[in-house]
């Protein structure tokens, strides 16, 4: 399984990815999800990928490779002129790809179905944080919905509801993502450590800060200790329930 988050914030973007890959529990994988296209000053573009990984690889690859024209070998993806463009890019490859690969067609609940968050910021225009689906279409991030989610998803949503703040720091946004992402791993053996994060700054156009969390990062555990017990000093705080007479 996997987990990856994308946030908007008014500083600039945050996405954070885990490494997992699982065919079972004695066929465990690290690859990296997290992909980052980018001409410094023009424009930096992040992908992270969720889903069967024959097909993330083989959009990856095809996205890099792909270009307009035989004079000029630049990838396409580094030519077009708005993310929205870029976007419908990646969501016609996926498709592609899925279709194929998968002897019934294109469907959504296919074996070699993926989805994506892409992200990013070509100058002249404003950051763009899209979810692709695996039919290749897609839909884009807004005040109402700020960031987004793919993989296992249900268990560092709550975190991000009640905590995102649009003004946040970016250290602010990387300690929200590590408790959302600490919750995933504690309730679900297919999401682990490593995890990948590029922090983007607005109108920047190139690539920001890119790192891992390495599973014996010192300060990843004092997070997930913090937050164990805080939430356990917090329900302890909570009003007791009171029984009806019986």
């Amino acid at each position: 399984m996997t987990y990856c988050v994308g946030i908007q914030l008014d500083r600039g973007m945050v996405f954070m990815s885990d490494t997992r890959t699982n065919s079972g529990v004695d066929n465990i994988s690290t690859f990296r999800k997290m992909h980052t296209f980018e001409v410094p000053g023009e424009r930096s573009i992040t992908m992270m990928t969720a889903g069967n990984l024959a097909t993330t690889q083989a959009v990856v690859s095809l996205l890099q490779e792909r270009t307009k024209t035989v004079e000029n070998r630049e990838p396409e993806i580094l030519r077009l002129e708005s993310m929205f463009q870029v976007a419908q890019l990646v969501g016609s490859t996926l498709k592609e790809v899925i279709a194929t690969h998968a002897d019934v067609g294109q469907k959504a609940d296919a074996t070699f179905n993926a989805t994506i968050i892409l992200g990013g910021q070509i100058k002249g225009g404003a950051p763009r944080l899209f979810l692709i689906y695996p039919e290749g279409n897609f839909i884009e991030a807004g005040a109402d919905t700020p960031f987004f989610q793919i993989g296992e998803t249900k268990y560092g949503r709550p975190i991000l509801i009640r905590a995102y703040d649009p003004a946040m720091t970016f250290e602010e946004a990387m300690k929200l993502l590590l408790v959302s992402f600490d919750s995933t791993i504690k309730a679900n053996l297919s999401v682990a450590l490593p995890l990948d994060y590029h922090i983007y700054p607005v109108d920047s156009c190139a690539t920001g800060t890119l790192g891992r969390i390495k599973v014996d990062d010192s300060y990843f555990e004092t997070i997930s200790n913090g937050w164990g017990v805080a939430l356990r000093d917090a329900f302890g705080a909570l009003p007791d329930f009171e029984l009806p007479d019986s």
